[in-house]
């Protein structure tokens, strides 16, 4: 098994821990916010029909047998395992949000797919969870401070492959601006992917960290704007009246440019 207390990957997933941490919001911003700050809205992870090809979906393609499984952690509504449906016969989605596992089996039933879906965090699940071909895990990292049991349990479930999706920089770094803006607060910068990479590799795992520009970012779901500012106006712990000055920031600091994603990935060895 792999040992997740070597000094090198202690040091490592300490401060992967550490930099998440700086990620928190001041208690007297967050005591003048009108709803939790950190919200997933179902809405923002439906999956559309046709899921545009990226290289993360290509990887996990590549160690897919025919009418293999695919283990989607985190699953939101499916897109990283939806896109893998075929060469995939059947797909097995965790999260924690049943919200997100109903849009997930409404999605592989319209594609005629074999679904399974497990309520709960990971890797406290992952003991029910069957093992599969491959194991996706989309843009989850950032949201784990306690990272290394976590990548192991990827492991233990693929038969072949993993393969995480994250940004090279935390989710909401494209909002530092914004934060700047309303409340003058400096946001971090840390943690990265190859932060991620780098702790992988430190647990064992022969991880690879390919880095590539997702043209798609911002534009896959379809929602009117006055949602998105609401969103943006919740994650910000700003009032309701306060919408209009929140539309005309996101407005004036909009960023159309592809995002720089990572695929952190590697094969299994056992």
């Amino acid at each position: 098994m792999t040992d997740t207390r070597s000094d090198a990957a202690s040091a490592l997933l300490s401060r992967w821990s550490d930099d998440l941490a700086s990620w928190a919001i001041p208690d007297e911003i967050l005591a003048q916010a009108e709803e939790k700050p950190w919200i997933h809205p179902v809405a923002m992870f439906t999956v559309e029909e046709e899921i545009a090809d990226s290289h993360s979906h290509r990887i996990a393609r590549e160690a897919l047998p025919e009418g293999g499984s695919v283990l989607d952690i985190g699953s939101g509504g499916g897109r990283a395992s939806m896109a893998l449906a075929p060469p995939a016969g059947s797909l097995v989605a965790v999260d924690h949000q049943q919200g997100m596992l109903d849009a997930f089996a409404e999605a592989a039933d319209k594609r005629g797919v074999r679904h399974r879906e497990f309520l709960g965090d990971w890797p406290a699940v992952s003991d029910a969870v069957p093992e599969c071909d491959v194991v996706v895990c989309h843009h989850v990292a950032y949201n784990v401070a306690d990272i290394g049991p976590f990548l192991v349990a990827l492991d233990l479930r693929a038969r072949s492959r993993v393969v995480l999706e994250l940004p090279m920089r935390h989710p909401m770094s494209n909002m530092n601006s914004l934060w700047k803006r309303f409340w003058n607060l400096d946001r971090p910068t840390q943690p990265t992917a190859e932060d991620l990479g780098a702790i992988a590799r430190a647990l064992g795992f022969d991880a690879h960290v390919d880095i590539w520009e997702d043209e798609t970012w911002g534009r896959r779901v379809e929602m009117p704007q006055d949602e998105r500012v609401r969103f943006a106006r919740i994650r910000l712990c700003l009032t309701e009246d306060r919408d209009a000055e929140v539309a005309a920031a996101l407005i004036e600091e909009s960023d159309q440019q592809p995002r720089q994603v990572a695929t952190v990935w590697w094969d299994v060895q056992r």
